[in-house]
């Protein structure tokens, strides 16, 4: 005898609501170990990986690649035997029995907690649909991502539909059943295309809700994507009211993901925080000296120490004069919270968008430690594995826009923080040296600081402190 499991979505960070379908690791009938990886996901944070909480055989995939669901919302069906239907880990206390409900959080889910029988949920947002159980029409099988290596058409043995589906299509949410080869509505019903495609469609801007595909059986092809990306999109993959001349050269991306969490920390930031920016050009002619000496170093030379990593450290020497830029307003209990510890943001473009991940106990490590940690935090940030208690909690927070050539900025606050640093491209330039113009490598620096917690006098020996330092690294020796 077996038993049927819901596996629902777990909350993989703080406070997050939900997380997006990237690819299945497994299939229907696909047997399991506890642990096992099985599902990718990008929330609003990071990419994760969640393993999975049984050992047992996959019944059913009841979310799509591409679909977006909220925490709590099952994504996956076990089939158990009866002697190992419950987790593995021991029950938790107050439990009756020691039995878990389906669309309760597994307590031996790797990486996270087990959650306490009488916690309530979040309120859930949006349609209901999108939180039921998603239900299959008699005799449907729901279509889920095929394991890495197979394609679809491989695993089910048949023409890429899965067995027992209708040819129509199946249902998605409990909904009518998508039909193959039509344009997606916008209810949020997944189009047909291969991992590789969705992942061209959104690394091109396209939203594949769009589009009607020209493959077999509707599937949409990396030709859609192309010309839908170019503006030449046929008549019938064109979206509703999109024929005119300038329609047929826009396209719409639904707002998700990295994007989405930015958009709405910079407006909260924006128009909660007073934002005040302050500028300072700083002769970094000694700082760069001072880099190319490193290199000789026997303690650094495996170790790149760029311009940003001196700035870092910089900055880090510069709260301990100023602890202001480094504390926090809590408006709620009416009082500035000041932190003996600086938790470094550095702000980092990837290919899902911006995020900020930090350096934790930035104070405590040297120059050295600081350049090693802050070149794997940029690397694993821009693959997309960043975790996302690593973007959480930060101080303070640097963002290089001189990589983009850009000389300065008026960065706005992350949520939560009271100052951050623009740190400008480095350009030979005319400088005045004893009477005396001559070229020198100069940089521009742009402070923007709450002015709830800091005051102008605060920010400005904030900031000249860090651009003492950087002219001359020797200043440090003072702080």
């Amino acid at each position: 005898m077996s038993q049927l499991k819901h596996f629902p979505l777990p909350d993989v960070g703080e406070g997050l609501t939900e997380a997006e379908i990237l690819n299945w690791r497994v299939g229907p009938g696909d047997a399991v170990e506890l642990n096992q990886t099985i599902v990718e996901i990008e929330t609003a944070k990071a990419s994760v990986e969640l393993p999975s909480p049984y050992a047992g055989r996959v019944g059913e995939l009841l979310a799509q690649p591409g679909q977006t669901v909220e925490v709590g919302t099952p994504i996956l069906a076990f089939e158990l035997d009866d002697q190992r239907a419950e987790p593995e880990a021991s029950p938790e206390p107050g439990g009756e029995s020691g039995e878990q409900g389906d669309d309760e959080q597994v307590a031996n889910l790797v990486g996270y907690g087990p959650r306490s029988s009488s916690a309530k949920r979040r309120p859930r947002k949006g349609n209901a649909t999108t939180t039921s159980t998603p239900q299959r029409e008699p005799g449907a099988a729901e279509g889920g991502g095929p394991s890495e290596g197979d394609s679809p058409a491989k695993r089910n043995g048949t023409n890429g539909t899965p067995k027992g589906a209708p040819a129509g299509g199946t249902a998605v949410n409990g909904s009518a059943p998508f039909r193959q080869g039509a344009s997606a509505p916008s209810g949020g019903q997944v189009p047909l295309a291969k991992p590789p495609v969705r992942k061209l469609a959104k690394d091109r801007g396209v939203d594949l809700r769009s589009l009607s595909g020209s493959g077999s059986e509707g599937i949409i092809t990396r030709e859609d994507v192309e010309r839908a990306a170019a503006g030449t999109e046929s008549p019938a993959s064109a979206p509703a009211g999109d024929s005119g001349p300038s329609g047929a050269r826009e396209h719409r991306a639904p707002v998700k993901g990295v994007r989405k969490a930015t958009a709405q920390a910079m407006v909260d930031s924006a128009f909660t925080a007073p934002h005040v920016t302050e500028f300072l050009t700083v002769d970094v002619t000694p700082m760069m000296e001072f880099r190319q000496r490193l290199k000789t170093h026997p303690d650094f030379r495996d170790v790149k120490v760029t311009p940003l990593a001196v700035a870092a450290r910089a900055m880090c020497l510069a709260v301990a004069r100023t602890p202001d830029v480094n504390a926090t307003w809590d408006g709620e209990a009416g009082e500035i919270v000041y932190k003996d510890y600086v938790h470094l943001g550095v702000a980092a473009a990837t290919d899902r968008g911006l995020v900020v991940p930090k350096v934790r106990d930035a104070e405590a490590k040297s120059l050295r430690e600081l350049a090693v940690a802050l070149d794997e935090l940029t690397n694993t940030a821009r693959e997309g594995r960043t975790p996302p208690e690593a973007m959480t909690n930060g101080t303070i927070t640097i963002t290089n826009v001189g990589v983009f050539g850009v000389d300065t900025g008026t960065p706005i606050l992350n949520p939560g923080e009271s100052a951050i640093l623009a740190f400008g491209a480095i350009r030979e330039m005319p400088w005045v040296v004893d009477g005396q113009v001559v070229p020198r490598q100069v940089c521009q620096l742009a402070l923007s600081f709450d002015h709830r917690v800091v005051d102008g006098q605060q920010g400005s020996r904030f900031l000249a402190d860090v651009g003492a330092i950087l002219s001359d690294p020797g200043m440090a020796l003072t702080f």
